[in-house]
Formats: structure tokens, C-alpha cells, sequence
């Protein structure tokens, strides 16, 4: 009799602690992250000079970006404190090239207009100003002699550094404002003591000095006296060369257009009537123009530092074949190794566009600080310069990865 046995249920495997990564559904963020860093680590000195490639495009493009900004928001800084609506009348040529004066009630005729808030005049005057009077005549350091209205201030919206400005206390007798270049040729930084400059033969009191006037730089140069001091002592006919006419925003292209007519009857086509402002915008939009030339040229450094990242993992690929064919082996997969070296080259960029963009950043406001610019550092610029390194990375890493993941894995181990 032959005895026979129940089949026995089979008996189930211990727990086993080691779970391939076909098991658990791929790599997570953080793991590629830890094998990237680990990966970078092994060869320090060359990733961080890769990495330093890619930061120093991002950092070029960032500093010519934050510094172009700052001049910029500077100029236009500038404009909504002086205002745009500033307008200057002066002389120009007849048809047959002959100089043409403005009447003497040009002034007068021009604040008739409605909407002009304000206006002020200046007069070239023939005379010199200099430091002493041991200085030869020709030398005058390209200060130029006007007399001015006492509302040229206020028509100006100027500041003064120091002193005070021509008034009618002051406006028949020999005292001087300086303008601000006027003062630091002259070598004038302060008013604390008595200072006189020689001017037309006689010694002239120094009562103010201007801070700088964007609108108006031709001041900047000027020495500037009262119209009675300049006719009594310096010889001046009066006649204005320049009228400065302040007029309603809302109004300032209608202004404009009559001024000429308004300012001299018989002789319109003789009046040059220009905007100062539309030289401080024209020159904030050259500064964007320029902009994106350098930013070009920063963008090539970036293409270079990808060219860079791309040779390094090419590199890492050949040196780390054993690696690849171990762990292919123990059931990575080849996405696994594409997401490992891919992880790799984004990482590198990623720490190479960080340190760019601080790089940058930290120029721009130095730059800007060191001109008495508003430092103004524009976010998405950095942002942008960020994700460009970052997907300058992961384009130059994908055909080392793809390269290393097309290895197979006995002809990696056995190399």
C-alpha cells in the first residue's frame, strides 16, 4: 500500500530586505539629487570650473542688465522730478545764414501763452571768469559768462548746493552763481568763507553754486549774474539767447508748435525751439538698445559653458563605465541612467547659474552705487538667467546621458 502525502503549501520566502529599482517604480527627486551631488563631488576641481564657466555668461548678461536698468530707472528718475515739459527758445539762422536775434519782448510775448507756467531768460555776455586775476584772459576753462533772470530757479525747478540765487537784492551789484561744473573748474566746493572769482576786469562776489541740472547742462558751465550787473559792468545789450519756458504737460506739443511764431513775428523760421528731455529719453532708450548687445555676448559665454558641461559628462561617461555596467547589473534601468547623468548636468548648471546670478547682481550694484545711480536689479532678468543655465544643462547633459544609458552592461564591466 503505498502511502501518499497532502501536497503542502509552499513555504514563502523570508522577508527580503533588498528592492530593485524596477521595484520601486523609478528614482525619486531627492535620490537623483543625493547621486548627482555625490557624482559632482568625485571631481570637484573640474566641475567647479565648469560651473564657474556657466556663471560667468549668466553673471556678464545679469551686471549689464542691472546696470543698464539702473541708468535707466536714474533718467527716468530724473524726468519725473524735473518734469519733460521744459522747452527752450533760442535764436537760429536767417535764410541766408546770417545770425538772428530774439526781440527783447520775446519774454513777455511767450508768458502770454496759456498754458506756460513759467519763463526766464539768459544772455551771453563777452567776458571771462577766472580764479585770480594772475590768469591769462584766454584761459577761461570753458566757462561761459551769462546774465539770468531770477526766475530761471524756478523755471528750472533747480536746487541750490550752496548760497543763494540771483534776486533783486543782488541782481544790479557784481555777485555771481555758479554753475555746479563751473564751480568744481573753478575749484569752489563751499561758501563757508568769502570766495571772488575775477570776472570783466573787477573781482566779483561768489553768492550760490548749483547743484547739477539735467535739462539744462549749459548752466552747468555757466557763471551767472543779474541782467543790470551785466549791462552796467560788463557791457551786455540784454538781448536773450536762450528763453526758458516751463509749460502745462497736457499742453506741451501745442506750445511748442507756436512758440517760434509766438517768440519772434517777422522771423519764425529763425527760432530753434527744442525739448531737452527728449535727449535724457532718447538716451535711456540707446541704453536699452546697447542692452541687447551685450547681453548677446553673454549669451555666448553661456554657450560656451554648455559646450563645457557637455565635454565633462562625455568625460565622466568613459570614466565611469564600470560604475554604469554595476549598477545596470543590479537592475537600473536605462532611464535610471539617463535621470543619473542628466540630474548630474542640470545640477552643475544649476549651482554655476546661482553663483552667476550673485555674481551679477552684486557688479550691477556696485557699478551703480559707485555712479550715484538707483540700483535697480530686474527679478525676471535673474529668474530668466537662472532657468536658461538650468536648461542650457539639461540640453548639453541629455547625449552624454542617452550615451552612458546605451552602454551595455557586460562591455561596462569588462572595461
Amino acid at each position: 500500500m503505498t502511502a501518499t502525502t497532502a501536497p503542502t503549501a509552499p513555504i514563502a520566502p523570508a522577508h527580503d530586505e533588498r528592492v530593485t529599482l524596477d521595484e520601486t517604480g523609478g528614482l525619486g527627486i531627492l535620490d537623483l539629487g543625493r547621486i548627482a551631488g555625490r557624482g559632482l563631488a568625485s571631481r570637484r576641481v573640474r566641475s567647479g570650473l565648469t560651473a564657474l564657466g556657466i556663471a560667468i555668461g549668466i553673471a556678464a548678461m545679469l551686471a549689464v542688465l542691472g546696470i543698464a536698468e539702473s541708468s535707466r530707472a536714474t533718467l527716468l528718475a530724473q524726468l519725473d522730478r524735473i518734469g519733460s515739459n521744459l522747452l527752450v527758445v533760442t535764436p537760429g539762422q536767417s535764410f541766408f545764414g546770417d545770425d538772428v536775434s530774439l526781440p527783447d519782448d520775446a519774454v513777455a510775448m511767450i508768458g502770454r501763452i496759456g498754458p506756460v507756467d513759467g519763463t526766464a531768460a539768459v544772455a551771453q555776455v563777452s567776458a571771462t571768469v577766472r580764479r585770480t586775476d594772475k590768469i591769462d584772459a584766454d584761459e577761461t576753462g570753458g566757462i561761459a559768462v551769462q546774465a539770468a533772470d531770477p526766475r530761471l530757479l524756478d523755471t528750472l525747478k533747480g536746487t541750490l548746493a550752496h548760497g543763494r540765487f540771483i534776486d533783486a537784492a543782488v541782481e544790479r551789484y557784481p555777485a555771481v552763481v555758479l554753475g555746479s561744473v563751473a564751480a568744481q573748474r573753478l575749484a569752489i566746493t563751499d561758501l563757508d568763507d568769502p570766495v571772488t572769482v575775477w570776472i570783466g576786469g573787477r573781482w566779483w562776489s561768489v553768492v550760490g553754486i548749483l547743484d547739477p541740472l539735467p535739462l539744462a547742462p549749459e548752466i552747468d558751465r555757466s557763471a551767472l549774474v543779474g541782467f543790470a550787473a551785466a549791462e552796467d559792468l560788463l557791457g551786455s545789450d540784454g538781448a536773450p539767447t536762450a528763453i526758458y519756458v516751463r509749460a502745462d504737460p497736457a499742453a506741451i506739443d501745442d506750445v511748442r508748435a507756436v512758440l517760434a511764431a509766438t517768440a519772434n513775428p517777422e522771423k519764425a523760421e529763425s527760432v530753434n525751439v527744442t525739448r531737452p528731455s527728449d535727449a535724457i529719453e532718447a538716451r535711456a532708450a540707446a541704453a536699452t538698445a546697447f542692452t541687447t548687445l551685450l547681453v548677446g555676448l553673454g549669451a555666448v559665454a553661456l554657450l560656451v559653458g554648455g559646450l563645457g558641461i557637455a565635454n565633462v559628462m562625455l568625460m565622466a561617461v568613459l570614466e565611469r563605465r564600470s560604475e554604469i555596467g554595476l549598477r545596470r547589473a543590479l537592475g537600473a534601468t536605462r532611464g535610471h541612467i539617463v535621470g543619473q547623468f542628466l540630474a548630474e548636468a542640470v545640477l552643475l548648471a544649476g549651482i554655476g547659474g546661482l553663483l552667476g546670478a550673485v555674481l551679477g547682481c552684486l557688479v550691477a550694484i556696485a557699478y551703480g552705487q559707485s555712479q550715484g545711480w538707483l540700483v535697480a536689479i530686474p527679478v525676471a532678468g535673474v529668474v530668466a538667467g537662472i532657468t536658461a543655465s538650468v536648461l542650457v544643462g539639461a540640453v548639453a547633459g541629455m547625449y552624454p546621458a542617452i550615451r552612458a544609458a546605451r552602454t551595455p552592461p557586460t562591455e561596462a564591466l569588462r572595461s
